[in-house]
């Protein structure tokens, strides 16, 4: 009996201490998403509020007394935030488009075929992932004087297709490693050419295009370095160089900064609603390789 008495404790600690390791991993990732949800919610809040109210109780909800929707009259009234919107929308689909059909291309020539270079130019781009871009932001100025390009879009989707072209490819590269070479070879039997064989690969690495396509957006639309020395005039200018309209030197408008920032987030938002299932399967796809 005592015997039986010490198994079944044992039993009994052995799948405690499992849930025990479970709950505090949950109870950590809550406590991460609430410390990384917090600056976002507090935005939200204040931007319907009253610019008194921001001040005087910043971490309140808005009620019947402090509820106030001037900053977003304000963002659009004061400045053409519609345009701005629209602005960033085709500066980033644009290049998110140009990335992954790139991207895509340049990933199934270096996984599919072996030629002298191919190790060296896969070196070549993993090194385009480890500089940034803004260490060339002179020569790039210049290159853009020359060709004309200064306040379009144009020098902006370049630019930005460069910059992520290099993570696309490292990303992309793996996915079509792992295409069943028989399928590929089968479709090359029933006379299907290389490209015919890129596209019937394609459907098959979504998880891969989803990741690079929000890896792409995310530094595309919240971006200012580049909208502001490339594309500073009222016409081009983007979601967030257009906030700088109500920052002042001395005088800011936190109600329109606030309600413009709001706005800038839905286009985030709905992109990761439509992609997270096929994001997250791309980085564990990933990952474990």
């Amino acid at each position: 009996m005592t015997s039986l008495t010490k198994d079944r404790d044992l039993r009994a600690h052995g799948r405690r201490k499992p849930r025990m390791s479970i709950v505090g991993i949950h109870v950590g990732l809550i406590l991460y998403t609430l410390l990384a949800m917090g600056p976002i919610l507090l935005i939200i809040m204040n931007s319907f509020k009253s610019r008194r109210a921001i001040f005087d109780s910043p971490f309140s909800f808005p009620n019947s007394e402090t509820f106030s929707l001037e900053g977003y009259e304000t963002a659009f009234d004061r400045a053409a935030f519609e345009r701005y919107f629209l602005n960033s929308i085709v500066v980033t689909v644009a290049s998110i488009f140009l990335v992954v059909i790139f991207g895509a291309m340049a990933a199934h020539a270096l996984a599919e075929y072996r030629f002298p270079g191919n190790t060296l130019m896969g070196l070549y781009l993993a090194v385009g992932v480890m500089i940034p871009i803004r260490l060339g932001t002179v020569s790039i100025l210049k290159l853009m004087v020359n060709l004309n390009l200064v306040n379009t879009h144009i020098s902006l989707i370049l630019v930005y297709t460069a910059m992520g072209l290099p993570l696309a490819v490292f990303i992309l590269s793996q996915f079509f490693r792992q295409v069943p070479r028989d399928l590929k070879d089968a479709a090359r039997i029933d006379g299907a050419g290389e490209y015919k064989v890129f596209w019937l690969a394609m459907p098959l690495i979504r998880p891969g295009l989803a990741a690079v396509a929000v890896f792409t957006m995310l530094p595309v639309w919240n971006d200012l370095w580049f909208p502001l020395i490339l594309a500073p005039g009222e016409s081009t200018k983007t979601v967030t160089l257009g906030v700088q309209v109500f920052l002042g030197q001395f005088v800011s408008d936190w109600q329109a900064v606030l309600a413009a920032l709001t706005l800038a987030m839905v286009p985030v938002l709905i992109l990761y609603v439509i992609f997270s299932r096929q994001m997250l399967r791309g980085i564990m796809s990933g990952a474990i390789k």
